[in-house]
Parts: structure tokens; C-alpha cells; sequence
């Protein structure tokens, strides 16, 4: 998959459902190379303690609240088989994280939220920055249900990352505006359903912390409907 950047704010603005998505094209030859696209990204050391991870986003994996705010009126719901790979179930598991990272700087409008510096590195970091700062200039928070399904896991020959695919459905995700109130709701269409992958590389400095280093994303994906 080729990647390419999209003017975020400008398509929030253009699509009321206001889907994270960003960074990537209709171009899905990556996943048929042996080699990860972007694996070799995310050297850099985390700016957050960590420890633990895999563990529920209400017990704080790796030392960070990742749990959505509760007046975000927002569930995310991952419809996810575990691997059986002890690195790609880590790695999945904090990809998870990372989106949920992305909704907490949402809510507390700043990108410099722990678990967004925890769970981001390179690219990733600036997808999540891109993010969030187009919500904030918008004026928008969220609200819904945004569901996560058929993920698979790929890890590179040196296990230093993992490739994250999965489908996302925003059918019943909406954007909502923080004066006003208003939920942005849009007729049920393809531009509901997302393909994304994530390349989540092994932080150096903790033996169980994964981070985005590289976020692809086609959006109007048929084949997650």
C-alpha cells in the first residue's frame, strides 16, 4: 500500500462521521510483500514510563490511562482473536492503545497526552498529532460505537515489529459538536468501513511496550463491509 497524506481537516470537515482515517490509499500490494512496509521505523525511546502491557485499558497497561473519558459517550469495541504469538498479541493489543490514545487527546484537546507519546513514535506520532489537532480546530468530540474486526497479525524475521490489519465499521460512530451539542450523523454508506494497518515497533527500553510507527489506512473499504 502506497502511502499518501490527506488534507485530515479539511476531509473531517467534508465527512460528518469524521472517521480517523488518514495517510493511505486504495493500494493494497503491501500486504502481499514478505517484507513490512515502514518496519524499520521507531528506534526512538519512549517518552513515558512503561512496564506491563496486554492488560484491559482500565487497569492502565504499561503505567498509562488509556480509558476512554466517560463524558465522551464513546465505546470502542475490538472484535479480536488473540494470537497465539506472544509479540504479536502485545503488539496488537497496544495498537488498540493507540487508537484509544488518539480519542483521550480528542477529549482532552492536546496531543501531549501520556498514552499518545507512550503508544506512538515517528509517523505514528504525527498521525495521531494530525488527529487531534484537526478535532480541536473543528470544534469536535465523539460519540457512538466504533467496532474493530478481522485483525491480522504479521511479525517481521527480527520480531523488532508487528503489522496490525483490521477493518473498522463507524456506522454508528459520529462526530459531535462540543458547543452546540449537535451529533453529526450521515446516511450509512461505504465510507463507513476502513481498512487499516498499523506497524507497531518494539520500544527499546521495554520488553512488552509496542508502538505506532507507521499508519496506512484505505478508506471506503468494500471489502470490510
Amino acid at each position: 500500500m502506497k502511502r499518501r497524506s490527506l488534507p485530515v481537516a479539511a476531509a473531517l470537515a467534508a465527512t460528518a462521521a469524521l472517521l480517523l482515517t488518514a495517510c493511505g490509499s486504495g493500494d493494497d500490494n503491501a500486504s502481499d510483500n514478505d517484507k513490512i512496509a515502514g518496519a524499520d521505523q521507531g528506534s526512538e525511546s519512549p517518552k513515558a514510563s512503561a512496564s506491563a502491557s496486554g492488560a484491559p485499558a482500565e487497569d492502565k497497561p504499561d503505567g498509562v490511562d488509556v480509558s476512554l473519558p466517560k463524558d465522551m459517550d464513546l465505546t470502542m469495541v475490538f472484535d479480536w482473536d488473540k494470537p497465539k504469538d506472544k509479540n504479536e498479541a502485545e503488539a496488537m493489543e497496544d495498537a488498540a492503545n493507540f487508537l484509544r490514545a488518539i480519542y483521550r487527546g480528542i477529549d482532552e484537546r492536546t496531543t501531549k497526552d501520556a498514552a499518545v507519546v507512550t503508544y506512538s513514535t515517528g509517523d505514528g506520532l504525527h498521525y495521531a498529532e494530525t488527529q487531534i489537532n484537526a478535532w480541536i480546530k473543528g470544534g469536535w468530540t465523539a460519540t457512538g460505537t466504533e467496532r474493530h474486526y478481522d485483525v491480522s497479525t504479521r511479525s517481521t524475521t527480527n520480531s523488532q515489529a508487528v503489522e496490525v490489519a483490521f477493518c473498522v465499521d463507524s456506522s454508528k460512530f459520529y462526530g459531535k459538536e462540543i458547543k452546540t451539542g449537535k451529533v453529526l450523523k450521515t446516511e450509512p454508506s461505504l465510507a463507513d468501513f476502513d481498512y487499516f494497518k498499523i506497524i507497531m515497533s518494539k520500544a527499546p527500553t521495554a520488553d512488552s511496550l509496542w508502538r505506532a510507527s507507521k499508519v496506512y489506512v484505505q478508506t471506503k473499504a468494500a471489502k470490510c463491509q
